[in-house]
């Protein structure tokens, strides 16, 4: 990632309406959720969140798809792994991290969604 496209990206998730929206769909997984969800959680108008959205899908951090009458908004999950490299880039010179960094490098696994378990079961 170049500096121009991370800094587009911090700037688009500057605005605390687009960072609560961006958090909502990396907390919702790569199905992702419909704009009227984002709406009642987060309680936005939609056009308000409409234009927050665009934005977003501008600078690439999010995507959308259609599903018969819905549009369902997902984190672009290798988009945030990029940022993610590139502010982290020769972190800490070689030396361990940060507590709170080295705690998050390494997530602990997700829990399966219900129609993850769903598919599995079905494949079995």
């Amino acid at each position: 990632m170049e500096i121009r496209a991370a800094s587009t990206s911090l700037a688009a998730l500057g605005h605390a309406t687009r960072l609560a929206i961006f958090r909502l769909l990396v907390q919702a997984g790569a199905e992702g959720v419909n704009a009227g969800l984002i709406c009642d959680k987060l309680k936005l108008a939609p056009a308000t969140l409409s234009f927050h959205l665009a934005h977003l899908s501008r600078v690439g951090l999010i995507r959308g798809r259609q599903d018969g009458r819905f549009i369902f908004y997902a984190a672009d999950y290798a988009a945030m792994d990029a940022l993610l490299a590139f502010l982290t880039d020769n972190c800490c010179q070689g030396a361990q991290c940060l507590p709170k960094t080295a705690a998050t490098a390494a997530p602990p696994k997700r829990r399966r969604t219900a129609a993850a378990r769903q598919s599995r079961q079905r494949s079995e």
